[in-house]
């Protein structure tokens, strides 16, 4: 009789998915309590007896024009748009603001006298650049003994193929390495430069357990893009915004225009009028469009798009759709007189959506040409671009490209 064995990693993967959709589980800042039960003496009945709940966080952000970006400086505040809807990412990180949980991590490793994850990922990076040094000169090697038996008259010498394990024994018995070839991966720093061992200067123990002065000031804050910024203020009206200048929090009015200006060279104090293809207004009417629809949207500059497009968010899985903006202008006059320069306003070259379709394609990902149209400036009135009433002028149309693949497609 067998008994089975527990799959431990298989376990800990379901409790590490769980977690993950504890943390994640809300989809926007604001949250909908369940509703309440009526009272005993209430009269209404139907669906208005019952009414939920809307909890709104009301974060607090801080406008910066230079960056054209609003700071979220409150460590709280960034964790409650970060983990219900993925908005912003973190000054000092690739996405989620995480530098502050990552330098505490990197004291009680090196208290511990352990790598660091960024020293590991040296150390790899090391060990893949020595492995393919020795890999040619073992190639290099085999070659020339080939060489030299064909000359002697042996034909029967072939150059066998080249597996790790025979690199490792070439490596070891090799004795003319050099030692710029030959680096000692113990003393890597997390740049992967070779330092010198010194006493005390490899690791800094600072205890088991980190107290509270020894913790470092978070020096991250959550930045948000106009798009994501606008959205959160206008349509969720969970953020406020402040002006550093004047340290006092913007109206709606005073946001819509700073936002606008923000694409403009001219200084604040000269006036100009504003226009349906400011950029800010361009790129938040595909914003919103998407994020209407349940998309999580993010920066796709990675892989040469604006946005792309996650079912749930970026700890769920990887992005489905890369979005690239293509304005259209409904009045070619509008777009002669234009002070921007839109990109993708005149048609592309078949080499560069080549070129973009096989970057998204590579790493899975389906290709989506977002068109908006431009409203004309003579058939909608220009005093409507003072409130976002005129978003309601904007199209969006999305075509879909998919790259062929003969051997895949022949059906």
């Amino acid at each position: 009789m067998s008994t089975s064995v527990p799959d431990v990693s298989a376990s800990k993967g379901r409790g590490r998915q769980k977690e993950i959709n504890r943390i994640y589980a809300y989809p926007l800042p604001i949250l909908f309590s369940p509703p309440e039960p009526p009272h005993s003496g209430a009269s209404h009945v139907g669906l208005f007896a019952f009414r939920s709940r809307v909890e709104n966080p009301q974060c607090e952000g801080v406008w910066d024009p230079c960056t054209r970006s609003v700071w979220i400086v409150n460590s709280d505040h960034s964790m409650v748009l970060w983990q219900r809807g993925f908005f912003g990412k973190g000054s000092l990180s690739r996405s989620e603001p995480s530098w502050l949980v990552r330098r505490i991590h990197e004291q009680q490793q090196k208290a511990k006298k352990a790598l660091t994850a960024e020293e590991i990922t040296a150390k790899r990076r090391a060990e893949r650049q020595q492995f393919k040094l020795d890999r040619a000169h073992a190639f290099a090697a085999s070659v020339a003994e080939a060489e030299a038996a064909f000359a002697a008259g042996d034909t029967s010498v072939k150059v066998a193929p080249l597996t790790r394990d025979a690199v490792a024994n070439f490596a070891a018995r090799s004795s003319d390495r050099s030692e710029t070839n030959s680096p000692d991966l113990s003393k890597l720093n997390p740049a992967g430069a070779i330092q010198t061992t010194t006493a005390g200067s490899a690791y800094d123990v600072v205890g088991e357990d980190l107290t509270e002065e020894a913790i470092p000031e978070n020096l991250e804050h959550l930045q948000l893009t106009l798009q994501e910024a606008f959205f959160l203020l206008w349509c969720l009206d969970c953020l406020r915004v402040l002006d550093m200048n004047t340290q006092e929090f913007m109206t709606l009015s005073e946001i819509w225009t700073a936002f606008q200006r923000a694409h403009l060279t001219l200084p604040p104090s000269v006036s100009e009028k504003p226009r349906f293809d400011n950029p800010f207004l361009v790129n938040y009417a595909v914003y919103h469009h998407y994020r209407s629809l349940g998309w999580v949207v993010r920066s796709g500059i990675k892989f040469c798009v604006d946005y792309l497009l996650y079912k749930r968010g970026p700890v769920f899985h990887h992005a489905e759709f890369g979005v690239t903006v293509c304005p259209v202008y409904e009045d070619t006059e509008d777009q002669s007189n234009s002070p921007f320069d839109l990109p993708n306003t005149t048609p592309f070259s078949w080499s560069w959506l080549s070129t973009i379709n096989r970057v998204n394609t590579q790493v899975q990902k389906t290709l989506i040409l977002a068109y908006v149209t431009i409203p004309s400036s003579r058939r909608v009135d220009i005093t409507l671009l003072s409130s976002p009433a005129c978003l309601a002028h904007f199209s969006v149309r999305e075509v879909v490209l998919r790259r062929f693949v003969p051997a895949r497609m022949r059906d």
